[in-house]
């Protein structure tokens, strides 16, 4: 499958599920080109963006397992390529 860039965007809301977060990006790592994070604590929430240079099986996954966890909200945007 051919490899397609991506960024996911990632809202979380749950201090605690911030260790699952790192979880997942660390078992991902082969696919991240960069991240960043923003702490928001006025909104009491932190912002991180990834960008993927990955197959897009493996960009669902992330994106899907981030998004099932609890206080995390997670968005995909693919490039066309």
């Amino acid at each position: 499958m051919e490899n397609r860039v991506s960024v996911i965007s990632i809202i979380v809301k749950d201090e605690e599920a911030s260790a699952a977060v790192n979880e997942l990006l660390h078992e991902f790592r082969q696919y991240i080109v960069g991240r960043m994070g923003i702490p928001y604590r006025e909104r009491e929430v932190s912002i991180i963006s990834v960008v993927l240079d990955a197959p897009g099986n493996a960009t669902s996954t992330l994106s899907g397992k981030l998004g099932m966890l609890n206080g995390v909200s997670a968005k995909t945007l693919t490039a066309k390529l």
